[in-house]
């Protein structure tokens, strides 16, 4: 298969583990590195670093990287150098490098004194592509999973019934789907533990509440507050949910989402 990939120069695909996901304020902790030279041979490697802060509880549950784990590794700002002639001239490729991997760098490199520009590059993201071949329609949902055109789309009922056949596609293409409804409504939640809310517009970055949206994506909750409360009045008067209306609400009057501790009931037991 990777005959059928036409590269021209090296292609480097990287993967980043972090302390949180804001590029301005978080660290590096782990970079993984397969760098794939245009005659077919490849070279990898990867590296633990010490960001210099406390790795959050909530990203060490995500990556399993702990305090303990990078305490004697080297810094970001002791491997800048390699790291950068060693990607120098390459072109790129990750999962979802575009919206996080790529500016955490750029991020580490400016604070190392080096310039790291995708300018002249070429970006291949793995995840814009699938997001491209699968989009997220019923239209698309329905060929996929019903193999049929889906007549009267965005009308009422026949979108209500085509959602359901999807749903019995699902269950009949993916067998490892769970049956009963309640662990099957679980499966399809995808809050998750890092959204604050139901539909996205919040999440969290350690103990911190981020906007997931918009203009601020990416900033602290805190940091909208105090420097740009008119996006959040902006939220209030706008077609939110009661529930990212509160948060917003809340935050002006100086007073955030605290993150619960997740305990397991039969701990000790």
């Amino acid at each position: 298969m990777l005959n059928d990939l036409k590269l021209e120069r090296p292609l480097v695909v990287f993967d980043i583990e972090s302390t949180g996901v804001l590029p301005t304020r978080d660290r590096i902790i782990e970079i993984a590195v397969l760098k794939i030279m245009p005659d077919g041979t490849s070279q990898s490697t990867v590296r633990r670093l010490n960001p210099e802060m406390p790795i959050p509880a909530g990203s060490t549950a995500i990556h399993g990287i702990t305090d303990a784990d990078v305490a004697d590794c080297p810094t970001f700002m002791i491997i800048a150098e390699k790291l950068y002639r060693y990607i120098d001239g390459c072109d790129l490729a990750g999962y979802n490098i575009t919206g996080f991997d790529i500016p955490i760098l750029q991020t580490e490199f400016k604070r190392a004194g080096f310039d790291f520009s995708v300018e002249g590059r070429k970006v291949v993201d793995a995840y814009n592509i699938f997001c491209k071949l699968y989009p997220r329609t019923l239209t698309a949902a329905y060929k996929f999973f019903c193999g049929k055109e889906l007549e009267g789309a965005h009308g009422a009922m026949a979108d209500t019934v085509a959602t359901f056949d999807v749903l019995l596609g699902q269950l009949e293409k993916h067998p490892e789907l769970p049956r009963e409804l309640g662990k099957l409504a679980e499966f399809s939640d995808l809050t998750g533990p890092d959204m604050v809310d139901h539909t996205r517009r919040f999440k969290w970055s350690g103990d911190e509440v981020i906007v997931n949206f918009g203009k601020n994506s990416g900033r602290t909750l805190r940091d909208v507050a105090e420097n740009d409360p008119g996006f959040l009045r902006w939220i209030l008067r706008s077609d939110f949910t009661d529930e990212v209306k509160t948060i917003a609400d809340n935050a002006l009057l100086g007073k955030f989402p605290e993150r619960k501790v997740q305990t397991d009931d039969k701990a000790g037991a």
